[in-house]
Parts: structure tokens; C-alpha cells; sequence
């Protein structure tokens, strides 16, 4: 199957396709891809074998161009995780009078000229009720209007052995009637049912941690007040720190929010299993606390160490991969899904 990766990112979902392809008798090609952070196409670069895929770059930029869109080549499937900041609980919510909410709509000519069979996409849980629904609602009909079967199913990444509460919305167009129910537990049963995968796979956050990591990732003393406290008199959360499930990645994590927003881990949790989830504030204090590094937090999305290091070789820095981790798609939700649509029910095989 001949795809397209739009708003890649990291490749989230060309990380998925290129497992799922080692695991199972689907052959995935990717003939183009589209993203415009300079930063996220170095790492893209240096860890997939670009072999004369079209560079769409800025996708708004590259449909204004007939020619363009005519000489991509025809392609069978679209995925992608459009912009999340307009949606997003992090964000100002400002949905399609954001410019980055309506950017997903500038595909229209690509669809209605390539006619792809299939489109996956993934975004945020909140924008299911962003705007009272209205906001999916219109993505939905935007779809159907030309030619798309649309349906919808929240996945949840730590049901996929990665230890992360991630919820994420993924919108699941075709031009193949889908005869059957996509639901989450499904996709679940479905993953677990797997016996062998080319996928990392944890059951907890220990088991990414890394027992020696640079002194710069610890927090000084005085910052830990701040970290660790519970919010202020407008905002209050539960600072918790240890957890097995780590908390949704964000991709402002480099800022180090309070724990009750980022994941934070204490020496004696990674070297001697014991948890300070429930200690007084005033104990942790004097306790060595670190936050995630970017590597274990590229592993928490499903990357492996090599990834790292190969966009640390390429000249990426750490606060983008901060970035980048927090804005990637989780690589075993994304194999899960289209395990489900192309492995198990075989979807490609039906006709139009």
C-alpha cells in the first residue's frame, strides 16, 4: 500500500507501518510526506531511508500548486496527526478560528484529485467535545461530503504496553464500506491477541528508566517547592510523583510543569522500588528527584534508543526532542489501529 504522512512529525505512523510490515505480509511504501518544523524533519531524516519520497513540506503552501499535487504519486492511504494546539485542554481551544485547527481542511484538492482509498488521523480526545461537538462534527462531514465512510475510536496508549495515559481521537475515513465495528476494546483485544511484534513494549515506566542519568536532569531544592506543590488558589492538582503510568507526555514538558502535569521520578523508585507517590512534600524535598529525560520520554512514545541517538547525531537538541516526543504519535497505538483495519479485517482486500 502506497501512503502519504502528513504532518509527521517524528513519523509516528511511519514508525508503525514500518514494524507492522516487518511482522506481517503488508507492504507499506511511503511515496511523501509533509511537515515544516526544520527540527522534526531532522530527526525524521536521519531515521527513515528517504528514497525519493515527494517533500511536501508546508502542506498549505504545496496544494496551492496544480502541478503539484498532479505529480505526487497516486497513493492508497493518508495518515497523519494534525495540529492538536487548538483543542488541546493545554491550549486556548480556539478550534477552527485557530489557523492551525483549519489547516487539516487544505488536503481537500489532494483527496478530490488522488482519491485515496483510506485516511487515518489522529488528534486529541478533547476535540470529541470541543465546541459541544460541533468541531468533530464538521471534520465528519467534511469527510463525507467527498466520498469518505467516516468513524471514530478513542485509544488509550497504556493498553498498548506503553506506560503513558495518552487518550487520542482517531478518525478512520474509507472509501470501502467498513462492515464492521471499530471500537476501543476491539482495537485492545485485537493488539493483545498479536503473538509476536517488532514492537518495544513495557509494563511500567521502571522499566525505561534509567538507573544513571546526567546530574543536569535532577531538580535543585528550591525548584522542587515549586514542582511538587498542589497549585495555586485558581489551580489545584494532584503533584504526585513515581507513578507506574506516566502521566500524557506534553509538548511542553522542557518547561518542567508542576507533578501534577509532567512525570517526575525519585532515586529510590529507579534503584530501590520504593514509591513515593503518597510521601509528605517536605520529605521530598530533600529527596534526588529527576524529571524524564528526552530519551526515556521518546521511549514512553514507542521509540527505540536508537532513535535517539540518531537525531542527537543529526545535530537535534534536547529541548526539541522534548517537543517532538510530546507531539508524537504513540508508535504501538498507531500499529495497533492499522493492525486491526489491515492485518486482521484486511480492508484494503475489499472492494470499493
Amino acid at each position: 500500500m502506497k501512503y502519504i504522512e502528513i504532518f509527521a512529525g517524528i513519523g509516528g505512523f511511519r514508525r508503525a507501518m514500518e514494524l507492522l510490515q516487518k511482522d506481517s505480509k503488508v507492504d507499506f511504501k511511503c511515496v511523501g510526506f509533509s511537515e515544516i518544523d526544520t527540527h522534526a524533519i531532522n530527526t525524521y531524516s536521519s531515521n527513515y531511508k528517504l528514497n525519493g519520497e515527494v517533500r511536501m513540506n508546508n502542506i498549505t503552501e504545496f496544494v496551492e500548486s496544480e502541478t503539484a499535487i498532479q505529480n505526487l504519486p497516486d497513493f492508497d492511504l493518508l495518515v497523519g496527526g494534525f495540529p492538536c494546539q487548538a483543542f488541546s485542554s493545554v491550549g486556548k481551544q480556539k478550534g477552527f478560528e485557530d489557523a492551525r485547527g483549519s489547516i487539516l481542511f487544505s488536503v481537500e484538492e489532494i483527496l478530490r484529485v488522488k482519491k485515496p482509498r483510506f485516511i487515518v488521523l489522529e488528534n486529541v480526545r478533547r476535540i470529541e467535545t470541543h465546541d459541544g461537538g460541533r468541531t468533530l462534527q464538521k471534520i465528519k462531514d467534511f469527510f463525507k461530503e467527498i466520498g469518505y465512510q467516516v468513524n471514530t475510536v478513542i485509544l488509550d496508549s497504556q493498553y498498548f504496553n506503553l506506560p503513558q495515559k495518552r487518550n487520542r481521537i482517531f478518525i478512520i475515513c474509507s472509501r470501502t464500506l467498513i462492515d464492521f465495528e471499530i471500537n476501543s476494546k476491539d482495537v485492545i483485544d485485537s493488539f493483545h491477541q498479536i503473538r509476536t511484534t517488532s514492537l518495544k513494549s513495557y509494563e511500567n515506566v521502571k522499566e525505561i528508566l534509567d538507573k544513571e542519568v546526567d546530574k543536569k536532569y535532577y531538580l535543585s531544592e528550591r525548584i522542587k517547592h515549586t514542582i511538587l506543590a498542589s497549585g495555586t488558589k485558581n489551580y489545584v492538582g494532584n503533584s504526585q510523583i513515581d507513578l507506574d503510568i506516566a502521566r500524557t507526555l506534553t509538548a511542553t514538558m522542557m518547561k518542567m510543569h508542576r507533578a501534577c502535569q509532567d512525570n517526575y521520578y525519585s532515586d529510590d523508585f529507579i534503584l530501590n522500588d520504593i514509591s513515593h507517590k503518597l510521601t509528605d512534600k517536605e520529605i521530598l524535598y530533600k529527596k534526588p528527584v529527576r524529571r524524564l529525560t528526552p530519551k526515556e520520554a521518546l521511549k514512553l512514545q514507542g521509540f527505540d534508543a536508537t532513535f535517539f541517538e540518531k537525531a542527537i547525531d543529526s545535530g537535534v537538541s534536547e529541548h526539541q526532542l522534548y517537543k517532538q516526543a510530546g507531539n508524537a504519535l504513540s508508535v504501538n497505538t498507531g500499529y495497533a489501529l492499522l493492525h486491526f483495519l489491515f492485518v486482521k479485517h484486511k480492508i484494503q482486500n475489499k472492494l470499493d
